[in-house]
């Protein structure tokens, strides 16, 4: 074999090595985002599950919250009226969030750049810290709505400090989670206790896969 022989099966051999390397990071890529793509179905049956238990809850809430404002105002009570109303009004902002969250997880092609993954990713996970932060605001409202005007007329002061008390508590929980909850706070443990499940973990997996994706193909 001379020596333009050996060049032409050198150079033969390298094209044939290029190729497969390729079509390896290729086919790389295709099973990690294949991996993403089932991380995200994994959370379509949980979130519709909620979405119509929220809305079976509060539609007919807000069918009696409608009567009792326009019919019963003056004989009902009012910690149990407003308590109530907030709770639907969080509920319906959180159905409407629910709503946005499947449609962005259906609209998300695989077959995009990773930058627009990415993208869309990043705003499924801001949309669930924003729904959880609004979920618990309610708090503070299921320690009134039980309440009533007769409460105070009774003027027992005891009675009084430990429903204050209670109420506070709620208040500063509610308001403490409401500004902690945020993505930079996932590794610390009382994140990680309210987020763990089909709600939360996938997003994560998702986005850890795709910026190994992201980093492979920095290093070509």
């Amino acid at each position: 074999m001379n020596e333009i022989d050996l060049k032409l099966l050198w150079q033969s051999a390298s094209v044939s090595l290029e190729t497969n390397i390729a079509i390896t990071k290729k086919n790389t890529e295709d099973i990690t985002k294949m991996k993403a793509q089932s991380f995200l179905s994994s959370m379509k049956p949980i979130k519709i599950f909620t979405l119509v238990a929220g809305i079976l809850w509060v539609v007919p809430l807000c069918f009696i919250l409608t009567n009792l404002f326009l019919f019963a105002y003056d004989k009902i009570s009012l910690f149990f009226l407003y308590s109530a109303a907030i709770q639907a009004l969080l509920t319906i902002i959180t159905i409407a969030i629910y709503v946005y969250q499947l449609d962005l997880i259906n609209r998300i092609d695989f077959s995009e750049p990773i930058i627009a993954l990415q993208e869309k990713l990043s705003k499924l996970k801001l949309s669930t810290l924003r729904v959880t932060r609004l979920l618990f605001l309610q708090l503070p409202v299921w320690t009134t709505f039980y309440l009533s005007d007769s409460i105070f007329k009774i003027g027992n002061l005891l009675l009084l400090i430990v429903q204050g008390f209670i109420t506070l508590s709620f208040a500063f929980v509610a308001i403490w989670l409401f500004i902690n909850i945020k993505y930079e706070n996932r590794n610390k443990r009382w994140f990680k206790w309210i987020f763990g499940g089909k709600e939360w973990q996938p997003i994560l997996n998702s986005i850890e896969l795709l910026d190994q994706i992201s980093e492979y193909k920095e290093q070509k």
